[in-house]
């Protein structure tokens, strides 16, 4: 697992400790690890509990030798995303980030073949694009075993309510609206 938060969700903490996420939930009602509630009620962990927490059980973590960050942005909007991909280059050399990568697919046949090759991190999904949707992508990422650490954050130029209520059920972590604030966006990310 490549950590790219500091905060993570119960099913993330599970992949990182290598068990169940019902083994997570009962540490943390048991107060063994310390979990913080969201706005909405939903358990989140600081990584740094999470390591102090395995270090006193002598638990190996299941962490990612690869440590390059790397976003897939799919777009069908090619100026945006060619935008996008610069301002992204642009924070990871601010941040030093030398282990970085940034690639674009414009639709979402690209996408799928782009979700097994570059084999993203992070992808930064448009909701409306020609011929597949935003939601068919979040789903199909989510419910593929392989592919379902991936974390997601949508973007779209309509970011109501109920489209968000929608991503976010089907697996994303947010929805952004366009155009796109980078500060928020950086946010997002965690970097």
């Amino acid at each position: 697992m490549l950590i790219t938060k500091s905060y993570l969700t119960p099913n993330q903490a599970a992949e990182l400790l290598m068990v169940s996420p019902s083994a997570i939930r009962l540490w943390s009602e048991k107060g063994d690890l310390k979990a913080r509630l969201t706005a909405g009620g939903h358990r989140r962990f600081k990584l740094a509990d999470i390591e102090d927490f395995a270090q006193q059980r002598n638990i190996e973590l299941n962490v990612a030798e690869d440590k390059k960050v790397k976003i897939l942005i799919v777009d069908d909007e090619e100026m945006f995303a060619e935008l996008l991909e610069t301002v992204l280059v642009l924070q990871f050399n601010e941040l030093e980030f030398s282990e970085a990568e940034v690639k674009i697919s414009l639709n979402g046949f690209d996408a799928g073949i782009q979700l097994k090759a570059f084999a993203p991190n992070i992808v930064l999904l448009d909701l409306m694009m020609e011929n597949i949707d935003g939601f068919q992508i979040c789903q199909q990422i989510k419910q593929d075993p392989s592919l379902k650490h991936i974390r997601v954050i949508a973007m779209s130029g309509n970011a109501s309510t109920r489209n968000r209520q929608e991503i976010i059920k089907a697996g994303a972590e947010a929805l952004l609206e366009k155009p796109i604030n980078i500060a928020e966006l950086t946010k997002q990310l965690n970097f």
